[in-house]
């Protein structure tokens, strides 16, 4: 299979899981709200421009409701060239700055302060290297112990599936990864992360990222089901607003994702979705 080939499943995959989420999520919104006018995804198309050339593209779906305060599906495929200062830090990219890239990228925050906010990603890079990405992590506001458990557990179980090193090594790079450095604290509860993935058998690399975004949105509909009913205080969303300035801060600050998207010329908005809709600091 050449890497055509590859980056057709990829980009085709991506697309079938983004609009399965956002399928998926809109019929949990309008469950829990009842309202009579549907709240839905709008999704907005945007076109990456490489010094006067084509680029790639991509497509920000949101969503706001009484469930999901905000919650983002991305979607993009962009391709072109590293500038000098960025081509050291890609693997492949030193020997030719050349570069494709495509994912879906899904961040949730949700309006009970019972319900955790959640981040999914996964990716397929080529340079003059080719590798998978991606991985999930769990953000309550106040923890739930068995959701934290139920989450890690599952993910444990589908690490093992392909490699019994995964899950350890995965959920280390996570709890490395999401740690906010200037707060001496994480980000969350931790999950997977994981990154040039190129075991030279491209079919388990890439059912192995499949399986990721397929659990991550089957897990988070099961611990959403077992805190929707929670009735929660004006002191506990007040305390929910304050906590998400740690989220904020480390996308901001940290996360390499927003970075590879300021770097290569992303659209600013759908890099920044990431977000949390409303936030405080003390």
């Amino acid at each position: 299979m050449d890497i055509s080939q590859k980056k057709k499943l990829a980009v085709d995959w991506f697309q079938e899981l983004r609009d399965k989420i956002c399928y998926e999520f809109e019929i949990l919104e309008n469950e829990y709200s009842k309202l009579s006018a549907k709240n839905k995804f709008i999704r907005t198309k945007w076109l990456r421009d490489q010094d006067g050339a084509d680029g790639g593209y991509g497509e920000m779906s949101i969503m706001k409701g009484e469930l999901f305060e905000k919650v983002g599906v991305n979607f993009s495929k962009v391709y072109g060239k590293f500038s000098k200062e960025f081509q050291d830090k890609i693997p492949g990219a030193s020997e030719d700055p050349a570069f494709w890239a495509s994912g879906i990228s899904v961040v949730a925050h949700m309006k009970s302060p019972h319900i955790p906010a959640i981040h999914m990603n996964t990716r397929f890079i080529n340079t003059t290297k080719s590798w998978f990405g991606g991985g999930t992590d769990l953000n309550p506001i106040y923890e739930n112990k068995e959701d934290t458990k139920f989450f890690h557990h599952n993910l444990e179980k589908l690490c093992n599936k392909y490699n019994q090193s995964y899950y350890q090594k995965y959920k280390k790079w996570c709890d490395e990864y999401f740690f906010i450095k200037h707060r001496n604290i994480s980000r969350g509860v931790g999950g997977i992360f994981y990154d040039y993935l190129n075991s030279n058998n491209f079919d388990n690399d890439f059912n192995f990222t499949k399986d990721v975004g397929n659990i991550f949105l089957n897990l988070f509909k099961k611990i959403i089901a077992n805190n929707i009913e929670k009735v929660w205080t004006k002191e506990e969303r007040e305390y929910q607003l304050y906590k998400r300035s740690e989220y904020a801060e480390f996308n901001l600050i940290y996360d390499r994702g927003t970075k590879f998207g300021l770097m290569t010329g992303g659209n600013i908005d759908a890099i920044l979705m990431s977000m949390p809709p409303i936030v405080k600091w003390k």
